[in-house]
């Protein structure tokens, strides 16, 4: 028996809101996910996003307390570096928290991070050359 990964899940406070920050960078949330409590959008390799709401993961577990401090983040890849820095203007012009502007690491990738509207780090990177690859 071989345990393998099948989602990824996040806990929102506010469903619609999250929805409408993950369907910005191009995850496909069903029509109607943002007043459900529960939702999902595939991801390449058969892979889910999951978000549940904080009620229902206290319904599940009635003393749940959010987390203080993110221990965790999304890296999202983008096709070049250009795209990195549009990305993340276009979310930081939206109203999205900015972490970090776009910036060339010293690890070979342009990389910026943003939070979505629970706190979540989602970072976006790309090599910044065939090399870096």
């Amino acid at each position: 028996m071989t345990p393998r990964i099948d989602a990824i899940g996040l806990v929102v406070s506010d469903m619609a809101a999250a929805v409408t920050f993950y369907r910005r960078l191009g995850f496909a949330f069903p029509e109607g996910a943002e007043s459900e409590p529960h939702a999902e959008a595939p991801l390449p390799g058969g892979l889910r996003l999951m978000l549940d709401t904080e009620e229902i993961v206290r319904s599940l577990t009635p003393d749940w307390q959010p987390p203080a401090g993110t221990r965790h983040s999304l890296a999202l890849r983008c096709d070049d570096p250009a795209e990195v820095d549009t990305v993340y203007e276009e979310l930081v012009g939206a109203g999205y928290h900015g972490e970090h502007k776009p910036w060339d690491a010293f690890w070979g990738q342009r990389y910026a991070v943003v939070h979505d509207p629970d706190g979540h780090g989602v970072d976006l990177f790309a090599p910044l050359g065939p090399a870096a690859e």
